[in-house]
């Protein structure tokens, strides 16, 4: 396969990555949030609290406000950061629309509670297990669902301040606006909706953390074993994986040998056993857990240099 076909098919799967992760999300928040007039922030939290306002259909005020920050977007960020952004956006704004006429619906034309009445909660942890999912698999796949996320990147390039300080302030203030808003019910029950919509910038955060971290999961191995040459070749030539070699001796024995030391991603563990096994079933292996990898493949290094030191 050459490198053209290697980008297109690297493209492709992010693309479909994309589509699966909004679908899973629109489904978390049409069926389980929803029904529940529970709220969220970024972009959709927006759609949803006109929806519940005025019946106004969410998908179209999540289509219009996107298209206004994506203009400010491409102004400020370029056309290439914001091309999966766009895709995202368009297929969540018909995902919305197809998963809202999905929903069934009772005699008052009121969407059905999948739970059960006074499930309010139980739904919120659902609807945010799965939006918050869905969430990390989008930024895996190199995409974002746009809104606020475009805010945050626009004042992040201008402003020493993190994504995450901006998007959790701009959150706040989507939630808080409930109080503001009478059609929600009385004081108390904007007051009950805006502590639940701080409930799901909780559990989506957690989940987008945990899909985000688990995928950066690093382990370190270190392999002792007489065939070490012949396993070194293999995991560098099959695996394109980088292998360090270690002198050492047994304290016991006086042997001089030869360990191998590798850092590989969790997920190629299993890979790296089984290469281990054919070639020697009685090497002895070590693996533990590292707290993070940086440079070379791995993580960046996502550290601040006084412009002195550089």
């Amino acid at each position: 396969m050459t490198i053209d076909q290697k980008l297109i098919m690297a493209e492709a799967k992010d693309y479909l990555g994309i589509t699966l992760s909004a679908l899973l999300y629109t489904f978390g928040f049409t069926f389980f949030l929803m029904p529940y007039e529970i709220v969220t922030g970024g972009v959709a939290g927006i759609s949803a609290i006109v929806y519940y306002a005025t019946s106004f259909p969410n998908s179209y005020t999540y289509f219009m406000v996107n298209g206004v920050l994506l203009i400010i977007g491409l102004k400020i960020l370029g056309w290439k950061f914001l091309v999966k952004t766009i895709y995202a956006i368009l297929v969540l704004t018909i995902l919305l629309e197809v998963m809202r006429e999905a929903v069934p619906v009772d005699e008052q034309g009121n969407m059905v509670k999948i739970l059960g009445e006074g499930q309010d909660f139980m739904s919120l942890v659902i609807g945010c297990i799965m939006t918050g999912c869905a969430l990390g698999l989008f930024f895996l796949n190199n995409g974002s669902t746009g809104g606020t996320d475009i805010i945050a990147a626009s004042i992040n390039k201008f402003h020493n301040i993190s994504l995450g300080t901006i998007l959790i302030f701009v959150d706040f203030i989507i939630i808080g606006s409930c109080i503001f808003i009478p059609q929600f019910g009385t004081y108390l029950q904007r007051l009950q909706m805006i502590v639940f919509g701080f409930c799901t910038m909780i559990i989506e955060n957690f989940m987008l953390d945990y899909i985000m971290d688990k995928k950066r999961q690093s382990v370190q191995f270190m392999i002792f074993s007489d065939k070490w040459q012949e396993i070194a070749n293999e995991i560098g030539t099959k695996m394109e994986h980088g292998v360090t070699i270690l002198d050492a001796q047994g304290w016991y024995t006086g042997k001089k040998s030869k360990v191998l030391c590798i850092l590989a991603k969790k997920n190629e563990s299993v890979s790296i056993f089984r290469l281990i096994k054919i070639i020697d079933p009685h090497a002895f292996v070590s693996q533990s857990s590292v707290i993070g990898v940086y440079g070379e493949g791995f993580d960046e290094m996502k550290v601040k240099v006084p412009k002195k030191k550089k």
